[in-house]
């Protein structure tokens, strides 16, 4: 007895493979085989089949199978009585399909029907392309089991044939294949190959046209038909600038409009979110940046440049234009970015908002931790007034208690406590408490809010975030004569902005890496810091390398200490039994109207994170008392769309434009503004709009059809697809360069 199988797939699924190897499993059992494949040309999508005979005694016939014992049908969309034609009756159908065989089994009685999602454990195992699944080792695996071939003889051949690392995907459709076995009803009927009876006819009469009148090919006229099993379309993924941005910006659309329509329509988009455009284009470490496809390729694309210049020019702070069915009336307790971000919000939708700020001017750590050469006072006052023309309220130079903040809920609908950091990090050594030793936030304060005062000598700064590059570039500034940084951890596990880094470098602050401070030394003042070596342990729970303190210890002469070693939120603020939960104050297990913003609620400790909870916390206000509000979630990087589905070779290297700096011997010695942007906006050009279409036509020049069209009239541009004549190839996906296509079944 001569066993024969037949195969149906399409050009790219590796149909004649699957019969290879089904050939070599037989062969292992010591089976006389014959295997080949009946196909041409076809691109990929294509039908193809192929068959495998298997005897005891040696093959001659050279035939193809016209009447298979087993039928494999590789790709559920070729399923018809055309392909089961001449199956015998009782024969083994096997179908790459998530339908159960009972699906099947009314249509297809006659035949022992089996099913197996042969694509989805493909994909999950990564065999084939973002286009075609190649499922010809998963379906080799399912066929064993049902005609009980032992699985030894399935690895014997994988190995063989140099497919073991598809072995896991087989062995998973080995176990996930179902049978029904119910051989009793009718087989489907063979359909009729014979041709057409007449051929087409020709139209005589129908003029001929010069050649140069051929302007336009000619439609193929040759529908899809069976050929497709997955069509294309146009997709708008998550780009990593913006599932890096804590603000929630849409990063990749301000740039890609800043490009093409100027800064007042770019300032539109950026509105949306950000009241603080210039101020986060100065001072942000722009996580966006850390995200950008093209920061290994050759440098990131300077977005928050590309933000100052749009805040430089053009107005961001919009009014909606919809009221709120019912105004609310909030309190907000502080006004640096969480607080002000939270206004706008409420603001903006036509609330009543009122600023609580201790200072005697509002901007919270914007006004009184940043030094004017990092951000300006003209630029920071520029933006906060747009803010609080839209009707915001403020009131200043008090700072509130516990039972003030309280008070103010049974006044308010709701209160946003957005206090920020009020406690610093305490050195405990001894001599910290000689004069001389200061902490770095009231050194800050001093100098942005009275003027500060004149140092001298030798100052060193203990700490390694931005906090101690303001300090240290503050103290410069001030007339120190030299400044040292000491960290007790490495240069690259700094917090600090790494632009702040270097610029401090530049400007002749020196850096001593893994150093602690164990005791301060002086009569009366500080004359000296005792500082031991540190070597790095095992990770802590930050994820950064334990500093581990050694007993090898050095003094270092100094003039100043300035302690910035990190802060912490003033949990005094609140009573002793309040908890918190989503960013809501509860008592006695009872929630509050009170709700807390930025550094106060998560500690994250930069502009763009507080902005963006500044916003979630006005969105929780909201919708606590009835609205209907669309929470604001923080972006997650996870749902980016990978570097891995952006076509490099598409873009020509092009390195990131250089800001302009005030040059080092001038700056040192005033307060003015160091960085002076970038000279104009081409740096958008940079960008590959990942995820995003830009109209590149890249799907329209290689579609090997023609199907593809500009859609001029639609809003923005486009394109269509003639799905009709498709055949599903996946050209255009696997060549679009910014990963903006994808295919899904039919």
């Amino acid at each position: 007895m001569t066993l024969e199988i037949r195969l149906h797939g399409r050009g790219g699924q590796g149909g004649v493979t699957c019969a290879k190897i089904l050939a070599a499993i037989y062969a292992r059992l010591g089976k006389s085989v014959q295997t080949f494949g009946d196909y041409a040309g076809e691109r990929s999508g294509a039908p193809v089949r192929a068959y495998t005979r298997v005897s005891d005694e040696p093959i001659s016939n050279r035939n193809k199978v016209y009447h298979p014992d087993h039928l494999l049908i590789l790709d559920p969309t070729l399923l018809s009585d055309d392909v089961v034609s001449g199956l015998a009756p009782g024969g083994l159908l096997l179908m790459n399909t998530p339908e159960p065989p009972s699906a099947f089994t009314e249509r297809f009685g006659g035949f022992k029907v089996a099913t197996v999602d042969a694509t989805s454990i493909a994909r999950k195992h990564g065999i084939g392309t973002r286009s075609v699944v190649i499922v010809n080792t998963t379906i080799a695996g399912a066929y064993c089991k049902i005609v009980g071939l032992p699985y030894d003889a399935l690895e014997f051949a994988y190995r063989d044939l140099h497919l073991h690392g598809n072995l896991p995907a087989a062995r998973e459709a080995f176990d996930a294949v179902l049978v029904a076995d119910t051989p009793t009803g009718q087989a489907a009927r063979s359909a009729s190959t014979a041709p057409p009876t007449e051929a087409a006819s020709f139209k005589h009469g129908t003029p001929v046209m010069p050649l140069t009148e051929h302007k336009q090919s000619a439609p193929t006229g040759l529908k899809t038909g069976s050929w497709r099993t997955q069509l294309p379309r146009y997709v708008e993924h998550f780009a990593p600038c913006n599932a890096f941005c804590p603000a929630g910006n849409d990063v990749v659309t301000f740039v890609q409009t800043l490009m093409n329509e100027g800064e007042e329509a770019a300032a539109k988009v950026l509105g949306r979110t950000q009241p603080l455009a210039s101020v986060c284009g100065r001072v942000c470490p722009a996580p966006c940046m850390v995200g950008c496809s093209r920061a290994n390729y050759d440098g990131a694309v300077n977005i928050r440049a590309l933000e100052r210049w749009i805040g430089d020019r053009a107005p961001l702070v919009q009014k909606k234009e919809l009221p709120p069915k019912e105004q609310r009336r909030i309190a907000i307790i502080g006004s640096g970015p969480a607080g002000l971000s939270a206004a706008y919000d409420l603001a903006r939708g036509g609330h009543k908002v009122t600023i609580y700020e201790g200072e005697k001017e509002l901007g919270g750590v914007l006004r009184t931790g940043i030094p004017t050469y990092r951000l300006p006072r003209e630029v920071l006052d520029r933006e906060i007034d747009a803010i609080m023309a839209l009707g915001v309220e403020a009131h200043t130079g008090v700072f509130l208690d516990r039972d003030s903040i309280l008070a103010l809920g049974g006044q308010y609908d709701a209160v946003i406590l957005a206090a920020g950091f009020g406690r610093p990090a305490k050195l405990d050594v001894p001599g910290v408490t000689l004069d001389g030793v200061e902490d770095g936030t009231r050194f800050l304060h001093r100098v942005n809010m009275d003027g500060g005062e004149a140092v001298s000598g030798h100052v060193v700064v203990l700490g390694g975030g931005n906090t101690a590059m303001d300090c240290a570039r503050s103290a410069l500034r001030s007339g120190a004569n030299r400044v040292t940084v000491a960290y007790r951890r490495t240069r690259s596990e700094m917090p600090a902005i790494l632009e702040e880094i270097e610029e401090s470098e530049h400007e002749g602050v020196v850096f001593r890496f893994q150093r602690a401070p164990t005791a301060v030394h002086g009569n009366g003042r500080v004359n000296a810091l005792e500082l031991a070596e540190v070597e790095m342990g095992p990770p802590d729970e930050s994820g950064r390398r334990r500093p581990v303190v050694s007993n090898r210890t050095a003094l270092m002469e100094c003039d100043h200490v300035l302690l910035a070693l990190g802060q912490s939120a003033d949990k005094g603020l609140l009573p002793a039994d309040a908890t918190i939960t989503d960013g809501r104050v509860h008592r006695d297990g009872q929630p509050t109207n009170i709700y807390v913003s930025g550094d106060y609620a998560t500690s994250e400790g930069t502009v763009a994170h507080a902005i963006g909870d500044g916003r979630r916390a006005a969105g929780r206000a909201l919708a606590s008392l009835g609205e209907e509000v669309k929470l604001f979630v923080r972006p997650n990087k996870v749902q980016a769309v990978p570097l891995e589905s952006i076509r490099l070779e598409y873009f020509a290297p092009r390195p990131a434009a250089v800001e302009r700096h005030e040059p080092v011997p001038t700056r040192i010695k005033t307060f003015n503004e160091t960085n002076h942007g970038i000279p104009d906006p081409r740096e958008a050009e940079r960008c590959f709009s990942c995820g995003h279409c830009t109209r590149c036509d890249t799907c329209l020049v290689y579609c090997p059809e023609g199907i593809i069209d500009r859609v001029v009239a639609r809003d923005g541009g486009g394109y269509d697809i003639d799905l009709e004549y498709c055949k599903g190839c996946g050209i255009c996906v696997a060549e679009c360069p910014r990963g903006a296509m994808e295919m899904f079944p039919q």
